[in-house]
């Protein structure tokens, strides 16, 4: 990549001298340096290798990593391995340094070394995991930090390059340039909005930078799309910088990172989808659904709206909604332009606690909150003709799954009292005061079950 550039730009300088020499504007046109030489030498003391030791207990992945190496029918004793990446010193007065969450996780100890060989233990300040950003903190002097530029700035086809540590070997360049922008749906973390780019990033460059021409940290470099991990193939993602950086301040302020949730479904605008609404749009997200209880709700939001803006930033498809809001703390105040039919309308929202909200609803319906059922009618060899209720899901943690109730199971009475479908089973609930005894068929058996009322 470097060749291509270096290419182009005595490409440039030749048409420059001819143009200059017919049109005399000037006989020597000034010399242009095409290395990445003199701004690297600025943003290579704040690239870091990153050593956290990680201790194995769980069993499982012992047997795994003893069939990988061999050394099945010995006694499996808890092991201490090694995860190596990146990170960039981003505050050198304070020693902040980001990093991939996925380098730190499950680290007992982290070790930092600098471009000068200086060794530190780093302090883990906070982590996200559905963005993958850690902050780790040293007691260093002499830093360099690297400047942080604005990635809503980038453009497709901007030069970068990208700085780590792959397989271990330290203050390793690569250029190219941004392939595409704005990268969703890949599976890689929760939130995502990653840039492409095609300069080489290898496993060990987790954590490290991808810069501009002018030395600014545009992205930490996260993830790369390979065959059979063989390295690079020219795809690899960053997250952006200013998703970095929302994070990054929202650790040092509050020591993690709380979303708020806006309690909306939605989907891209398409073509089809504005034919269909008949409204004067090219982009935004339609919400397909507004959750009960939720800040959408309160805040009057329709199914069919367009979300086109949320706090004065242009939305294009559903990742924008997710991505601008899952980044914002909860209770922050927030407003959203929206097309409802053919009118413009701003709502104001105040995006709220989602396990809060899960709390609250749950308190709703105490009993049967988390619990997904059908009408079930059966004739069986064992229990004869069977009417009731056939639990088709019971979420984990949920009070009726803490009392045992499971998948598959049918109700067949509940405090005594026979039910043969739904609205008798809600019924008799609904009269419950403190408790449920529940009769219910399971497999070739059957038993009672008793869920306690939550604020009982």
């Amino acid at each position: 990549m470097k060749h291509l550039l270096k290419t182009s730009v005595i490409y440039c300088l030749l048409t420059l001298s001819l143009l200059a020499s017919t049109s005399n504007f000037a006989s020597n046109p000034p010399p242009i340096d095409p290395s990445l030489a003199p701004m690297l030498k600025k943003v290579l003391p704040s690239i870091v290798n990153i050593h956290g030791m990680i201790k194995i207990t769980d069993i499982n992945l012992l047997r795994e990593l003893a069939k990988r190496s061999g050394n099945q029918g010995g006694k499996l004793s808890p092991k201490t391995i090694s995860s190596v990446g990146s990170g960039v010193i981003v505050d050198s007065e304070k020693g902040y340094i980001i990093t991939n969450a996925h380098v730190i996780k499950d680290a007992q100890m982290i070790t930092v070394t600098l471009s000068d060989s200086r060794h530190f233990t780093a302090k883990v300040i906070g982590m996200d995991a559905p963005s993958d950003i850690a902050l780790l903190q040293i007691k260093a002097t002499k830093l360099t930090a690297a400047p942080m530029g604005n990635s809503s700035d980038l453009s497709v086809g901007d030069y970068v390059a990208a700085i780590g540590n792959p397989f271990g070997l330290s203050q390793t360049v690569t250029s190219g340039i941004i392939s595409a922008l704005g990268r969703t749906t890949l599976g890689i973390e929760n939130y995502e909005s990653f840039i492409q780019t095609d300069a080489p990033i290898n496993p060990g460059n987790s954590g490290g930078a991808l810069i501009n021409l002018k030395g600014q940290l545009i992205g930490i470099n996260t993830a790369i799309l390979a065959s059979s991990n063989k390295g690079s193939i020219g795809i690899g993602f960053a997250i952006p910088s200013n998703i970095v950086k929302s994070v990054m301040d929202q650790i040092i302020k509050f020591g993690d990172v709380k979303r708020g949730i806006l309690g909306i479904g939605a989907q891209n605008v398409t073509p089809d989808l504005v034919a269909a609404f008949n409204v004067p749009i090219k982009d935004g997200a339609a919400v397909t659904q507004v959750l009960p209880g939720s800040a959408a709700a309160a805040a009057g939001f329709q199914v069919g709206d367009i979300v086109t803006k949320v706090n004065g930033v242009p939305i294009k498809n559903a990742s924008d909604v997710v991505n601008t809001v899952g980044f914002l703390r909860v209770n922050s105040k927030i407003n959203i332009e929206l097309l409802r039919q053919t009118k413009m309308l701003t709502l104001s929202v105040t995006l709220s606690d989602p396990k809060q909200r899960e709390k609250n609803i749950e308190l709703l319906d105490p009993f049967l909150y988390g619990i997904t059922m059908k009408n079930f009618y059966a004739l069986s060899p064992l229990h004869g003709q069977v009417r009731g209720v056939l639990m088709m899901d019971v979420k984990e943690d949920s009070n009726a799954w803490q009392a045992d109730l499971r998948p598959g199971d049918v109700v067949t009475s509940v405090n005594q009292q026979p039910i043969t479908n739904m609205a008798e089973f809600k019924a008799v609930t609904a009269k419950a005061k403190d408790k449920l005894l529940l009769n219910v068929i399971r497999g070739a058996s059957a038993l009672f079950l008793i869920i306690n009322r939550l604020d009982s």
